[in-house]
């Protein structure tokens, strides 16, 4: 048997699988359940979906993405710090060094002021 026939069957019931929901979905459905409206917890929504932000929330954003980051990081780097030792220990402070001068920065340029 060759290696392939186990991932194409596995393709197959996948498909199969995702057939079948898709059917009882269009079986049972109400008529017109849905509407061309957006769903907001069955309130209608105060303003256009493509509305503008306000410039200082990309900055909030990339502050938020960059803490993000610093936790996917920070756990694989958990999991190796005792075999690795002291230079493992350097390292992460040296990155968390860089994060604080980036928030630092952003301080600085007024990102976290809300008024």
């Amino acid at each position: 048997m060759h290696p392939y026939v186990a991932v194409l069957a596995l393709v197959g019931l996948l498909a199969a699988v995702i057939a079948a929901v898709y059917a009882l979905s269009a079986a049972f459905a109400p008529p017109a359940a849905v509407g061309g409206a957006p769903f907001l917890s069955g309130l209608r929504p105060q303003e256009h979906a493509l509305s503008r932000y306000h410039v200082r929330w990309y900055v909030v954003t990339m502050v938020f993405l960059a803490f993000d980051m610093e936790m996917v990081f920070m756990y694989p780097w958990a999991v190796v710090v005792a075999s690795v030792g002291a230079k493992a220990v350097v390292e992460m402070f040296a990155f968390l060094v860089l994060l604080l001068v980036g928030v630092v920065y952003a301080w600085r340029e007024g990102a976290f002021r809300w008024a």
